[in-house]
């Protein structure tokens, strides 16, 4: 009866919101039953309303700070929330495929029966927590008048320093999904428990090197 009940259960559909609230179930449904288009098409416009608040808090003025010429300013700055926007839509489904990739290599060569349609449903549930993330910290910087890099969820945030560096990349949402991919490589891809925890680390650190790298192209000297 218990199997039948566990049958059951990891057949049924996974649910995004459920990721908030039982992510060790989901995972494990995505592991029998993964899903991608629907919930793809859900983060991609969750992204992208969080992406156009965040375009909306831009201004010339911005533009003009960073050398573009006063009589293009405006003009330029249309473009850029444009941009702005078309990425929020497809970032997600990039960021998905390219970390799906690595995962499924590591997987092959740590033998887990993981799948590619698996671990791209894995990423795909697991993106909709930094869309959300996102969303939520462009609404209340708009409310509180904040300016559009600033992430009241992160630690640059938190400090006054902004959202760019190191500071900015260490962020509540981003520590969560450090979380869940840690969980998601254990329940749906199969993942040996250290090795997960190893993986999703990894990704975690990476993504606070690319913050630091991207910092120090810009000269800023803020950490």
């Amino acid at each position: 009866m218990e199997t039948q009940i566990e049958t059951s259960t990891t057949n049924r559909p996974p649910s995004l919101f459920g990721i908030f609230t039982s992510p060790g179930e989901q995972f494990e449904r995505i592991r029998t039953n993964p899903k991608i288009w629907v919930p793809l098409l859900i983060v991609a416009v969750v992204n992208a309303i969080g992406m156009g608040i965040m375009a909306m808090m831009m201004d010339a003025g911005m533009l003009i700070k960073q050398g573009v010429p006063e009589e293009n300013a405006d003009m330029i700055l249309g473009i850029t929330r444009i941009a702005m926007v078309a990425t929020g839509v497809i970032f997600p489904a990039i960021g998905a495929l390219i970390s799906s990739a690595i995962m499924l290599a590591v997987g092959k060569i740590a033998n887990a029966p993981a799948t590619f349609r698996q671990l791209f449903s894995m990423n795909t549930y697991i993106s909709f927590v930094a869309a959300v993330g996102h969303l939520l910290n462009m609404a209340v910087g708009y409310l509180i008048g904040a300016d559009a890099e600033t992430h009241v969820t992160s630690l640059g945030g938190l400090l006054g320093k902004g959202s760019s560096g190191v500071l900015g990349a260490i962020e509540l949402f981003a520590i969560w999904g450090m979380v869940l991919t840690a969980i998601g490589l254990y329940k749906t891809a199969r993942f040996p428990k250290g090795l997960a925890w190893a993986v999703a680390i990894v990704f975690f650190l990476v993504g606070i090197g690319l913050a630091a790298i991207g910092t120090l192209m810009q000269g800023a000297p803020k950490l």
